[in-house]
């Protein structure tokens, strides 16, 4: 597949946008593993191999075994995640496949949340969205990139 017109990079096409996503990443959740299982968990979803690259290799970096780190693809089987990771994954899975809830009243949606909120809570939970919020639109830029280049 070769380049198609409008190449793009967001570092250099947008210096400013660039600095506030990255603004964006560090107001992030705190504990750095379990950011990273998020992150990587995302972008599975998002299926941008960039992202999962970046991701797995700050999960090793951060102390994530290879196999928590596999685990991720399909984490509901796994018995690696304890409780807390479990909330934070499934509330990753939530808020980034969101065709799946067309609604915030959809009824698989409060249960998720009301886990989440118990696990994260006051500023934690914030975090923890921010976070998801953060990577989904880190996919995004990267597979735009991705595509304008031919990659």
């Amino acid at each position: 597949m070769g380049a198609v017109s409008g190449r793009i990079s967001l570092k250099g096409g947008s210096p400013d946008g660039y600095r506030a996503l990255a603004g964006l990443t560090r107001a992030g959740h705190p504990d750095h593993a379990l950011a990273e299982i998020v992150k990587l968990r995302a972008s599975r979803i998002n299926n941008c191999r960039y992202c999962v690259d970046s991701h797995t290799e700050g999960a090793r970096k951060a102390g994530v075994s290879d196999e928590r780190i596999a685990a991720t693809a399909d984490w509901q089987a796994s018995e690696l995640f304890d409780d807390r990771e479990r909330a934070a994954l499934a509330l990753a899975d939530l808020l980034t496949r969101t065709d799946d809830l067309s609604r915030a009243e959809h009824p698989a949606a409060a249960p998720v949340w009301d886990t989440a909120a118990e696990a994260f809570p006051g500023d934690e939970l914030v975090q923890l969205v921010i976070t998801i919020a953060g990577i989904n639109t880190w996919n995004r830029m990267m597979i735009a990139e991705a595509v304008s280049t031919g990659e």
